[in-house]
């Protein structure tokens, strides 16, 4: 139920940084006592954080696990020069992250989780936005918007004349740059003059409490606020876990990652034993934290590729708009 997952997520993500498991001081670790360090997406956060829990409760408390967020942009700069083991992220690895993790011969496993719906959202109170199309999207959100688009109107006539108050991810995160690839394309610029964070959580709050508010985020944070937040349908589709599993919510659905320190897989016992658990648990998290897993298949080709060291991309540096689940499945097995 929406109750249970909402209750569940709230509880993950009120305080933006979790560490579980013992504690020890840096100077006194040996290669097997190092925490396991995990930065990158607030999208994927809420999932890798429950996920820790679990692990620290049920299977290996003296483990340390800290788990932050950055964005999967700056998680990416600390993974690549091999700050942290594990980056969660909401888009591909970029060619320039690539070449970056290349240059330093940061070997990596990339691992699907999960899939989200990139959800738009309105106050309660907004009684005229039921749905959103692209187009309008784009208008809304494109750069020229700074200058065209300062109230509902200028997005649909039919609207009313109210001033509109943007809330989106700031430019770090996988979520900004995978909603302008697919809305605003290659040739347009995001405007700049909206309330930007990496913080998912915040700005769901912010959209909460401005009636004239629209914004845009993570799957799991609408469900986790749905009572105090409508979602528009883009182009016509809802986002729910069913529209996405079909591939009708187009093209705001995307898949989920963990990307894994290859060499620190190796060398660190315990962060091969958090990996495995990570996948075999993945299915029931994953769908009571809020996002939408994937078929079991899905899981258990990731954790055979992981422990046949089977390292790199198959998304050649591009984002992959439109990609399905039985799209991702394929591409996987084939890899």
């Amino acid at each position: 139920m929406k109750t249970s997952k909402g209750s569940f997520f709230l509880a993950l993500v009120g305080a933006g940084v979790t560490a579980v498991g013992c504690s020890s001081s840096p100077n006194s670790l040996s290669p097997t006592d190092q925490p396991i360090t995990i930065d990158g997406s607030s999208t994927v956060y809420p999932i890798t954080t429950a996920i820790a829990e679990q692990y620290a409760s049920t299977e290996s408390p003296d483990v340390e696990i800290a788990v932050s967020f950055s964005g999967t942009g700056d998680g990416f700069d600390k993974f690549c020069a091999g700050e942290t083991m594990i980056n969660n992220a909401s888009r591909p690895i970029s060619n320039e992250e690539m070449q970056a993790c290349g240059d330093a011969k940061v070997r990596y496993f990339e691992l699907p989780v999960a899939f989200d719906a990139i959800t738009i959202v309105v106050h309660p109170e907004n009684t005229w936005a039921a749905d959103i199309t692209v187009e309008e999207l784009k208008t809304a959100w494109a750069e020229s918007g700074q200058r065209d688009v300062t109230n509902w109107q200028d997005i649909r006539s039919s609207w009313p004349s109210e001033p509109i108050a943007l809330y989106g991810p700031g430019t770090a995160s996988g979520t900004y740059d995978y909603f302008s690839e697919v809305i605003l394309g290659e040739d347009t610029s995001s405007r700049s003059d909206y309330i930007a964070s990496e913080d998912d959580e915040l700005l769901a709050q912010g959209v909460e409490a401005n009636p004239n508010a629209m914004g845009y985020f993570g799957f799991a944070y609408f469900e986790a606020h749905a009572g105090n937040l409508n979602a528009l349908a883009v182009d016509g589709v809802i986002p729910t876990q069913e529209t996405v599993e079909n591939g009708e919510y187009q093209p705001l659905s995307r898949p989920l990652f963990i990307y894994v320190n290859a060499q620190a897989a190796q060398e660190h016992p315990p962060l091969q034993a958090f990996v495995q658990f990570y996948l075999e648990n993945a299915p029931t998290t994953v769908e009571t934290v809020g996002y939408v897993p994937l078929p079991q298949e899905g899981y258990e080709v990731a954790l055979t590729q992981f422990y046949r060291g089977k390292v790199g991309t198959v998304f050649d540096g591009q984002m992959q708009p439109g990609l399905t689940i039985g799209e991702l499945l394929s591409r996987r097995a084939e890899f």
